[in-house]
């Protein structure tokens, strides 16, 4: 799961200098990082089920964008924000880890 939001986030912060600067070089590092992606995600499917590492990926990319954009423009987050994302993770986590 952590390698899978590493690759993503990479892919996206890749893809984000692709438009800024046009290299091809960036763009096909890019490329490459998403086909590792979905290699890395298809190989973890035989150890874990769909729910689990998708649940567990999505969460760290979520802490990752935010974790990214703090460190990008140095912004902090408030606290009542904070409660409110942990909330959000909770209830998420309520609704793919609880049996149907």
């Amino acid at each position: 799961m952590v390698a899978l939001a590493a690759l993503d986030l990479g892919g996206a912060f890749l893809a984000r200098r692709y438009l800024e600067h046009r290299s091809w070089l960036v763009l096909g590092v890019g490329c490459g990082a998403f086909a590792v992606l979905f290699v890395v995600y298809a190989h973890g499917l035989r150890y874990a089920e769909l729910t689990t590492i998708t649940f567990g990926w999505v969460v760290l990319l979520q802490v990752g964008v935010l974790v990214m954009d703090h460190l990008d423009r140095g912004s902090a987050l408030p606290t009542d924000r904070v409660v409110v994302i942990s909330a959000l993770l909770a209830l998420q986590a309520y609704l793919v880890i609880t049996p149907s």
